[in-house]
């Protein structure tokens, strides 16, 4: 294998794939890349960990056919120190030597044919076409509610479901709640029924990360029984779907709130930065206490110490005090894309939402935590 290949694209394709590689699995392979040519003018990167496959294409100058396996940080470590340049890569044996201009290196790699086998064809059958970017902005409002990855549960999944033109995400991990609603151009095999999936977040998060380095209006998504595959560009996310009946997550949100108060985000991340440094990070827990037109945060480790912080808001109801996981809150506050939020209060222990004035179909739902007497 002999190629020539512009290093902008090749590292960014490396950086593309090695999402899907494993760095301390029980087969050194899958922390490799597979490399190989395609016709006379493309190379195609691989990595899987089993559960996730990614495969992109680069355009290159193929002067001799070939595969191989190289080590995916190694390569992005070489590739992200050479000049911005034409990068040659030549095979011998189970050794790859690259140069560019006046510098070499030689990887050992290992032989593509113990890379595992990839299967990225489906049949094209049920599909839909949606943009890349309120697709990509729904995944980044909902992902962070899901369970983390290593509770291999429903709750560690995101569903999502297209129905005509309106996207709806979802994701919840038993203490909070994400949902968002976008409207979208959809193109699909059956638009009167609607497109649903229930993926891990994991991959979503993966597809929110590679959106960053390629330009495409569109992403293609297929679903078999099992199987998903993802389109970007030229690069394509292969996984399998999550199996099981998702939580009935609208049934959750209560319809109607007695109080509400309206606050400035930046002052409030900025205030439970403060009010956090002395709080236990056993539970996490800030109480919030909203009294005329002032909301008041508190938090305490028993050895510790405690702290107390205020800020100015809008609020007018009868004074509310509440407690949350305030790892919870910030997550949210940091994503949404509004200077001002609203806060949708009951009681104590009622479900709080918390939503940006700017985008009413985005909820964040918490669960508060049980204040001690």
């Amino acid at each position: 294998m002999k190629f020539v290949a512009n290093k902008d694209d090749l590292l960014n394709g490396i950086k593309i794939v090695e999402r899907a590689t494993v760095v301390k699995g029980l087969q050194p392979v899958l922390a490799n890349v597979l490399i190989e040519t395609v016709g006379d003018n493309q190379i195609k990167l691989t990595a899987t960990d089993f559960d996730l496959s990614i495969i992109t294409l680069i355009d290159a100058n193929i002067e001799a056919e070939g595969k191989i396996t190289l080590p995916a940080k190694k390569l992005s470590e070489i590739l992200a120190r050479l000049n911005d340049e034409l990068v040659n890569l030549e095979l011998n044996g189970s050794t790859a030597t690259i140069t560019c201009r006046n510098s070499k290196f030689d990887i050992i790699g290992i032989s593509a044919n113990e890379f595992p086998q990839v299967e990225e064809n489906i049949a094209e059958t049920d599909c839909m076409e949606i943009e890349t970017k309120p697709f990509i902005k729904a995944i980044r409002e909902v992902v962070s509610a899901a369970a983390g990855y290593e509770t291999n549960n429903l709750l560690s999944g995101v569903v999502c479901e297209v129905n005509k033109n309106i996207l709806e995400m979802a994701a919840t991990d038993g203490n909070r709640l994400a949902r968002v609603r976008e409207v979208v151009k959809n193109t699909s095999s059956d638009g009167e029924n609607p497109f649903e999936m229930l993926l891990s977040s994991k991959v979503l998060s993966e597809l929110s990360k590679i959106s960053l380095l390629v330009d495409a209006e569109n992403i293609r998504i297929c679903k078999e029984m099992k199987k998903i595959v993802i389109t970007i560009d030229k690069t394509k996310i292969v996984t399998r779907l999550m199996q099981g009946q998702f939580p009935k997550y609208n049934q959750l949100i209560p319809q109607t709130f007695p109080k509400e108060a309206k606050v400035n985000k930046n002052n409030l991340i900025s205030a439970l930065e403060r009010v956090a440094v002395m709080v236990n990070e056993k539970n996490s827990i800030v109480k919030f206490e909203f009294i005329d037109n002032t909301l008041k945060l508190s938090g305490d480790t028993p050895d510790a110490g405690n702290s107390q912080d205020e800020i100015d808001i809008n609020y007018m109801g009868e004074p509310l005090a509440i407690a949350f996981n305030y790892k919870f809150i910030l997550e949210f506050l940091k994503i949404a894309e509004s200077e001002e939020i609203s806060v949708k209060l009951n009681s104590p222990l009622s479900a709080t939402v918390f939503a940006p004035l700017s985008d009413e179909d985005y909820i964040y739902l918490v669960m508060p935590v049980q204040l001690r007497s």
